[in-house]
């Protein structure tokens, strides 16, 4: 499963960054470091970008983008806000 497969309130724990050089550089940099934690917050109106909350912080990724990083699945999470 990649990130991109979360839907806004699903979490997951990532496994691996399967990109190389400086994207992968700076998605590192930016906390998506495998064993951390990260929820899929809120979609764009059209379904891209997506917010996702992770180490505190809200990053905005393209589908593109998030289709690189895989995760493992741990469902819903309450903590999202309702409406998303």
């Amino acid at each position: 499963m990649t990130l991109a497969d979360l839907l806004p309130g699903d979490a997951g724990i990532i496994q691996t960054v399967n990109t190389e050089h400086l994207l992968r550089q700076r998605l590192l940099d930016l906390g998506l470091l495998p064993g951390t934690r990260i929820q899929a917050r809120f979609k764009g109106r059209n379904g891209d970008p997506v917010a996702y909350l992770v180490r505190g912080t809200i990053l905005a990724l393209r589908l593109s983008t998030a289709k690189n990083v895989t995760v493992h699945p741990l469902g819903r999470s309450f903590s999202c806000p309702k409406g998303t």
